[in-house]
């Protein structure tokens, strides 16, 4: 049976024997008294990175993103975001559920909008019929929007409304390293303009679990006790972070291959007959639309048979996730068999 090539996610990854092997050689201790040292490292490490004070481990992208938007409101307050983020479509409605606070949809483009759309949202501040503006939150790159990276020009904008109106500035950097290595960026820029910023390495950078919090030192200490309560709290977490140490020094310019093996995929579905749209690729995330005679469930079904695994986002969208695991022979099956749709006596029933 030929092998599996899951492209659902870069989340399916499993770590590399290096990765495996610093793992098991870490240096560990009770991080609930703060007193594991590997932990500790990659905080000071990460930290530098991005020249920010200070930075705290949790178990998942969203418990750092949801800790950020209750470290930034209170209850009854209100949060701007794209209406694709996924602050917003993905964490479990965790924005109302754990620090009561509503969203103002921002109508941007690929997930990303404008200063100018930032400011017309902004509740009058003496208005009491409506809730209180306190919060601004971005995604970089935008997941839905299909991995597209924002303008740092117009991140800088949209922190001068926030400066101007006194609205803290949070990132969803899930996958923020695909961002950086795609334009050439350096981190320190990005934590010299958000108050907060979450940077996920179980996805790209292909940890099996982790993200980091970003921020000054009096926000993080107060995020610790956020993390308790939400249960984030490890002991012996130094294994984990040694993933993210290893990650961090082995995995993040490898992420360029990632983003040519996407538009590789991007290429080839384009030419497909079956294809209605293909979204543009900015970095690792390839979304397409098929036409509308073509069934989306048949489809997939299809490739599942040929033993390659997409998802569906809804509204017709369709998406490939290149990774870690993903390799160039993975790739010319996977564009081999797009192109073998067609010709398959199989695609008269996918309409």
């Amino acid at each position: 049976m030929r092998q599996e090539i899951n492209l659902i996610s870069d989340t399916i990854t499993r770590p590399t024997p290096g990765m495996l092997e610093a793992m098991m050689q870490a240096e560990v201790g009770d991080d609930v008294f703060g007193a594991d040292p590997t932990a500790q490292r990659l905080q000071e490490k990460i930290a530098n990175l991005f020249g920010m004070e200070s930075a705290l481990f949790f178990p998942s992208g969203t418990m750092a993103n949801q800790t950020a938007i209750k470290l930034h409101t209170q209850p009854g307050e209100q949060m701007i975001c794209d209406k694709w983020a996924h602050v917003y479509n993905y964490e479990g409605g965790g924005a109302s559920f754990n620090s009561g606070v509503s969203c103002k949809l921002v109508d941007g483009h690929r997930g990303m909008f404008t200063a100018e759309q930032v400011e017309a949202s902004i509740n009058p501040p003496d208005e009491y019929h409506q809730a209180q503006t306190r919060l601004v939150a971005v995604e970089n790159t935008t997941n839905k929007g299909g991995g597209a990276c924002w303008s740092f020009d117009e991140l800088k904008r949209i922190e001068k409304v926030c400066r101007k109106h006194g609205l803290s500035y949070h990132l969803d950097g899930a996958r923020l390293f695909n961002a950086l290595v795609e334009k050439g960026e350096d981190p320190k820029i990005y934590g010299k303009v958000f108050d907060t910023i979450s940077v996920c390495l179980s996805k790209g950078l292909g940890t099996p679990v982790g993200s980091v919090l970003l921020s000054d030192e009096k926000t993080i200490r107060r995020a610790i006790r956020i993390r308790k309560l939400f249960g984030g709290a490890m002991r012996q977490v130094g294994y984990l972070a040694a993933a993210g140490i290893y990650a961090l020094d082995n995995h993040v310019d490898r992420l360029s291959e990632d983003h040519r093996r996407a538009r590789l995929l991007g290429q080839t579905l384009e030419s497909c007959s079956y294809v209605n749209k293909v979204e543009p690729i900015d970095t690792n995330i390839v979304i397409f639309n098929l036409e509308d005679d073509v069934d989306e469930t048949a489809f997939l079904k299809a490739m599942s048979e040929k033993n390659i695994l997409m998802i569906t986002m809804g509204q017709g969208k369709l998406r490939l996730v290149t990774h870690l695991d993903f390799t160039d022979d993975m790739l010319e099956v996977v564009l081999k068999e797009l192109k073998e749709l067609e010709k398959e006596q199989l695609q008269p029933e996918l309409k």
